[in-house]
């Protein structure tokens, strides 16, 4: 089994919320970890700093612990605005432009999911910007319906990695979907809407998730984390990703991109 790990760019600064309620949750959340004893006075207090200082991404931060890992991490960045996503296209190229000048790979944080026509702009919006033809994309929440694979498949995107299924990769017409395995948020959540487990739960609830899909025999297992968590804010969202890709190494799995793996599943077909 082959490990591939993706980074999803929600925020790039706090002040890109003023008009939506992301503030005022992200305050809300912060007090009830911070009174329920799940973070400490320092941690919440550098959350409050990481808002006044109007900066609310890690993308530099993860990028040089990627490459200092030896990660092939995808970077999926929006290219329109909606749930929470709002920072500016002209914001997004500058960022989408310093991944790919690190050598890193970038696909679409899609928004549209239902409307065909909305779907085609991201894509084409993506494709001006980045230069490259073959790309892939999740979508913000990973919304779906029973017909977004097959317009994704039409439009041209190579694969898509918006489904939360303990499955190998597989087709939709000419398009591969990567199911998304483990993903930060569900293990840190566990289905709540504040962290509610100390760093030693979380792990543990994590190679149990990490076992049950080894069982599976899945090829390409499929790790999500957000580069907003990449902070001295959050210090058990980064000590978890810290101590997962660790893990990962010192057991032996190797790492690989979406394009890599896409590559090897085409050579076998």
């Amino acid at each position: 089994m082959k490990v591939i790990v993706s980074h999803d760019i929600d925020h790039l600064t706090a002040w890109e919320h003023r008009t939506d309620l992301v503030i005022p949750k992200f305050i809300v959340r912060s007090l009830i970890e911070f009174s329920t004893g799940m973070i400490s006075f320092s941690e919440c207090s550098k959350r409050i700093k990481e808002l006044i200082e109007n900066k609310w991404h890690n993308i530099e931060e993860l990028m040089a612990f990627d490459k200092e890992k030896k990660v092939s991490s995808t970077f999926f960045i929006g290219m329109n605005n909606g749930l929470g996503l709002s920072y500016s296209i002209k914001d997004a190229g500058h960022w989408l432009k310093k991944i790919m000048n690190e050598g890193f790979d970038i696909g679409v944080h899609g928004i549209c999911y239902n409307e065909i026509e909305g779907m085609k702009k991201e894509f084409e919006m993506f494709n001006d910007i980045s230069g490259l033809t073959e790309f892939g994309i999740r979508m913000h929440y990973l919304r779906k319906d029973s017909k977004t694979s097959e317009h994704l498949d039409n439009i041209g995107y190579v694969f898509d990695t918006s489904i939360t299924d303990i499955k190998s990769p597989f087709k939709v017409g000419g398009m591969w979907e990567f199911p998304l395995h483990i993903m930060d948020s569900n293990v840190i959540y566990q289905e709540k809407k504040w962290q509610n487990k100390n760093l030693k739960e979380i792990k543990d609830h994590t190679l149990y998730e990490f076992e049950r899909i080894y069982k599976k025999n899945i090829d390409y297992m499929t790790i999500l984390f957000h580069d907003r968590y990449f902070s001295n804010g959050f210090v058990v969202w980064r000590e978890w990703y810290v101590w997962l890709i660790e893990w990962i190494k010192q057991n032996s799995f190797e790492f690989i991109s979406y394009r890599n793996a896409i590559n090897e599943l085409e050579n076998i077909e």
